[in-house]
């Protein structure tokens, strides 16, 4: 049965509200994946967040189109579904890869993290990331590093100082047992 042309505008409309209001999409093919197994992906992706929908091609890339990102024709054949992130766009990137490494009928075609565009493979790269916070921490570890070995190397001559004092303080005390 074919849609209206109003019910299609309103679809374009929600699918328009979903980009607007995400900071990510992925964009993956799931032929042949049952029913149980879509629900739990979304269920993975929607503990995150996030909202993943089986779209029509035709009125994504009029929605992608109209949002000014640039998705190859090819991330738009076949059968497609899109994960779209509010808060954590690499975070529903990951549990859509994960996905894809337990059922080999979903695949990543491709996605948009804050505006950049990437393909299928550079999606899986970029999930593979940690997550920001430790990110953060390890880009903090690089920062912290040399004020560590700077404070040890100020410290060391005091240090042997201390020891060399102790040194003499506790020799008169064995000379006189």
């Amino acid at each position: 049965m074919a849609i209206t042309r109003e019910r299609k505008q309103a679809i374009v409309k929600h699918y328009r509200d979903l980009v607007g209001s995400s900071q990510g999409i992925v964009l993956a093919s799931y032929s042949g994946l049952t029913v149980k197994d879509l629900e739990r992906l979304r269920r993975k992706v929607r503990e995150l967040g996030g909202e993943f929908h089986v779209v029509k091609n035709r009125l994504t890339r009029l929605t992608l189109k109209e949002a000014g990102l640039a998705v190859a024709d090819e991330a738009l054949e076949g059968s497609t579904a899109v994960g779209f992130a509010r808060d954590e766009p690499l975070a529903v990137a990951k549990a859509i890869v994960d996905f894809s490494k337990e059922s080999d009928k979903v695949k990543v075609k491709a996605g948009v993290v804050n505006g950049v565009v990437y393909d299928g493979a550079q999606m899986v790269r970029l999930a593979g990331l940690p997550p920001l916070p430790v990110l953060r921490a390890q880009l903090l570890g690089l920062f912290n590093t040399p004020a560590t070995r700077l404070a040890s190397i100020l410290v060391m001559p005091a240090r042997q100082m201390a020891s060399v004092v102790k040194a003499y303080a506790d020799k008169p005390a064995e000379a006189a047992a």
